[in-house]
C-alpha cells in the first residue's frame, strides 16, 4: 500500500495525540514478565515488534510445545531476535529454532551468540555463521563472568542483563570498547531496580545479582519517544504557533530518544511537560529565515546520536524540510537496521533535491532552499523511513511507498496523521 500526501496544513493546532507505550520499555518488561509472572504491564506498546515478542513467548510455552520444537519467526523484529536468543537459552532442556525474514538473516548476532555461549549456552547456526536463523537448546547455566563487544547493539548487553538475575551466580560483565546507546543500557539496569534486582554499573563493568522472586509488580510504560520525534519534526515544518500535545511522558524519561526534548530547541520548538503526564510542543520561533522579528539565522547543526541513533533520520529530513545543513555523527549502528539507513536516507533525500554524503558512522547534508514535489519515497521495509520522511508533507506533496511498514512501531501513525489535518489518499 502506497500513500499519497498531499500539502498540508495543521488544521487543528492544539490537538492531542495519544502515543502508545515506549516499544523499548516493553520489550524489556515483556522479557521480565515472561522470567517473572507475577509482573503486570499497564500501557504496553502496540507495536508489530511487541506483538511478536509476546506471541512468541506465548507459543512457546504452550503445552504441545513442549513435546516438539517449535520454529519461531519474529520476521523484522530485531529486539525481538535478540531478547528471545537470551532468553530461550536459559530455558532448560527445551529446544527451539528462531528464526526471521530475510533482511533479519542479514543482521548479525554473532557477538551476543559467542558471550552466551562463554556462559555455556547451546547455540548453532541453521544457515550462514553469525546470522539468524538459530537452533538453541536451553541449558541451567552456572557460570557468570562474560566479556561483549560493547560498540555493536546495546541490545547485546541488554539481552544478557535481562536474563541475568535468572542465572544461578547472577552475571558480571565486562564491556569492551565504547558503548552504543548507553541510555537503553541504563534503561534496562532501572527497570530491572525497579523489580527489585540489585545492580553494579561502575567503569567498564555491570553486575547483576541473583534473583529468584520479585513481587508483585504493576509497571505503567512510558509513552514512545521515538514516536513523538515525527510529532516534533511536524511542529518544526509548521508554521509559528503551531501546538500539539501527546501523552503521556516523563521529564525525566528512561529512554535517550528524549533528548529530542533539547535538540528541537534549536529548530525554535518548546517542550512543557503537564501534570497529566502530557507533553506540549510549541513552535515559538523560525530559524530559517530572517524575515521575521520571532527569528534566527541557523545554517547548519551538528549532533553527535550515539546514544539515541532511531531519531537521526527525523533530523535529517527536518533539516531538510527547513533548509538546514547537518553533520550527525555515532550513526555506526544504523546500517544492521531493518535497512542501512544512512544509504537509504541518502538515496530518498537526494531525489528529493539534497546534497548528501555518509561515511560509516556519519551522515553530512548541505544547506538548501528547493524540495522537490510529488517524489515517491522508498521504505526499504523500514518503518522509520516512511514516519521520518511523512512530515515532509507540510512543504511539499509526496508518495511514501509500502507505507503499511509503520504498524513495525506506531499502528495509527496514519489515522493520526489525518486528525490533525494531513490530506491522504491510497494508491494500490
Amino acid at each position: 500500500m502506497d500513500i499519497k500526501l498531499q500539502k498540508s496544513v495543521i488544521r487543528n493546532p492544539q490537538s492531542i495525540i495519544r502515543i502508545s507505550g515506549s516499544k523499548s520499555e516493553t520489550n524489556r518488561m515483556m522479557l521480565l514478565q515472561a522470567l517473572y509472572p507475577t509482573i503486570f504491564i499497564e500501557n504496553a506498546s502496540d507495536s508489530d515488534d511487541s506483538v511478536v515478542l509476546k506471541q512468541a513467548i506465548a507459543i512457546f510455552d504452550a503445552p504441545n510445545s513442549h513435546h516438539q520444537t517449535p520454529i519461531l519467526n519474529v520476521h523484522h523484529a530485531g529486539t525481538a531476535m535478540r531478547f528471545l536468543t537470551a532468553y530461550f537459552a536459559i530455558q532448560e532442556n527445551r529446544t527451539v529454532v528462531l528464526t526471521g525474514s530475510e533482511r533479519m538473516k542479514e543482521r548479525p548476532i554473532k557477538i551476543l551468540v559467542e558471550a552466551l555461549r562463554q556462559l555455556g549456552a547451546d547455540i548453532a547456526y541453521l544457515e550462514n555463521e553469525g546470522f539468524p536463523p538459530l537452533k538453541i537448546i536451553g541449558k541451567k547455566i552456572t557460570t557468570s563472568k562474560v566479556t561483549l563487544n560493547a560498540n555493536m547493539s546495546s541490545q547485546y548487553i541488554s539481552a544478557l542483563l535481562l536474563i541475568a538475575p535468572k542465572l544461578e551466580n547472577g552475571l558480571k560483565l565486562t564491556l569492551e570498547g565504547e558503548i552504543t546507546s548507553l541510555p537503553y543500557v541504563k534503561m534496562t539496569l532501572e527497570l530491572l531496580n525497579k523489580i527489585g534486582v540489585k545492580t553494579n554499573f561502575e567503569g567498564n563493568k555491570i553486575i547483576v545479582s541473583h534473583k529468584s522472586q520479585v513481587i508483585n509488580h504493576k509497571f505503567i510504560v512510558e509513552g514512545d519517544w521515538s514516536s513523538a520525534s515525527y510529532w516534533y519534526s511536524i511542529v518544526a515544518l509548521s508554521e509559528i504557533g503551531t501546538q500539539i500535545s501527546l501523552s503521556s511522558y516523563k521529564k525525566n524519561s528512561l529512554q535517550g530518544d528524549s533528548a529530542l526534548v533539547s535538540i528541537y530547541k534549536d529548530f525554535g520548538l518548546e517542550s512543557i511537560f503537564n501534570e497529566d503526564n502530557s507533553i506540549t510542543i510549541s513552535k515559538t520561533m523560525n530559524c530559517h529565515s530572517n524575515d521575521s522579528e520571532q527569528a534566527k539565522q541557523l545554517s547548519i547543526v551538528n549532533y553527535q546520536l550515539n546514544n539515541c541513533p532511531d531519531i537521526a533520520q527525523t533530523i535529517a529530513v527536518t533539516c531538510f524540510g527547513l533548509g538546514i545543513g547537518c553533520y550527525l555523527t555515532g550513526l555506526h549502528t544504523l546500517k544492521i537496521k531493518e535497512t542501512n539507513r544512512l544509504e537509504a536516507l541518502k538515496i530518498e533525500l537526494t531525489k528529493l533535491g539534497a546534497s548528501i554524503s555518509v561515511t560509516n558512522d556519519s551522515f553530512t547534508l548541505e544547506s538548501s532552499s528547493k524540495i522537490n514535489a510529488n517524489i515517491k519515497i522508498a521504505t526499504y521495509n523500514d518503518h522509520r523511513m516512511a514516519m521520518a520522511f511523512a512530515p515532509l508533507a507540510i512543504k511539499v506533496p509526496l508518495v511514501i511507498e509500502t507505507a503499511e511498514v509503520v504498524s513495525k512501531s506506531y499502528p495509527d501513525f496514519w489515522a493520526d496523521l489525518k486528525s490533525i489535518g494531513f490530506e491522504m489518499e491510497q494508491i494500490d
